[in-house]
């Protein structure tokens, strides 16, 4: 039972939720790589990804506010997710680089498509993106709890909102800003890209050792 002293009123958790939320999504990882990889291609890209990063995180939330927090801290959990989320982080960034020169900049279907299934592989492939939602998130779904079931889902949809907007801004400053940009550089976006991936992969494989 929250003592009701420990407990911010709603528009401050709301505002909590925002700082916390964008404070993770800021940070470089591999949802911010395929962003800016398919942000060339696409400039709504990061929309696409948000929802499939939400594909994921929702139900998660989900899961948390139900009480299955300690699932996601289990020892057993977070090395399966880190050998497999390594593993597919590494394939991810080698495929973005391998094929770098084929992909077509005027595919919208498919940029769209693979945008959304780029942002749940990504984030499903990050075992830090539990850990965080078992400990910080888990808090704030604690918080929001109080406020039933309407003030869980509104929490969930303004942190949802904030990986979109930031989505959404990341992949059109990619987009528009590759006009400005020499051929030569824009060409290693992809490769950065695909480079930081493979950097994640390996990382979270090196978690296991």
């Amino acid at each position: 039972m929250l003592d009701i002293g420990s407990v911010p009123s709603f528009p401050a958790l709301l505002f909590v939720t925002v700082v916390v939320s964008l404070s993770g999504v800021l940070m470089p990882g591999p949802v911010f790589a395929v962003t800016v990889d398919k942000g060339r291609k696409n400039m709504f890209a990061g929309a696409y990804i948000a929802f499939g990063h939400g594909l994921v995180e929702f139900p998660l939330m989900g899961l948390i506010y139900l009480g299955f927090m300690q699932f996601f801290v289990d020892e057993a959990f977070r090395r399966g997710v880190s050998l497999l989320g390594g593993v597919m982080l590494i394939y991810m960034g080698a495929k973005i680089i391998s094929t770098r020169k084929k992909a077509s900049e005027n595919d919208y279907t498919a940029s769209s498509h693979g945008s959304f299934l780029a942002g749940a592989l990504a984030t499903t492939a990050n075992p830090y993106f539990f850990l965080w939602w078992a400990t910080v998130g888990a808090a704030l779904i604690m918080s929001a709890s109080y406020y039933g079931l309407i003030g869980f889902v509104i929490f969930a949809f303004v942190h949802w909102l904030c990986d979109l907007s930031w989505g959404m801004i990341v992949s059109a400053t990619v987009f528009k800003s590759k006009k400005f940009l020499r051929q030569g550089f824009n060409e290693l976006i992809p490769i950065g890209c695909g480079a930081l991936l493979v950097v994640f992969g390996l990382w979270f494989l090196t978690a296991l050792v």
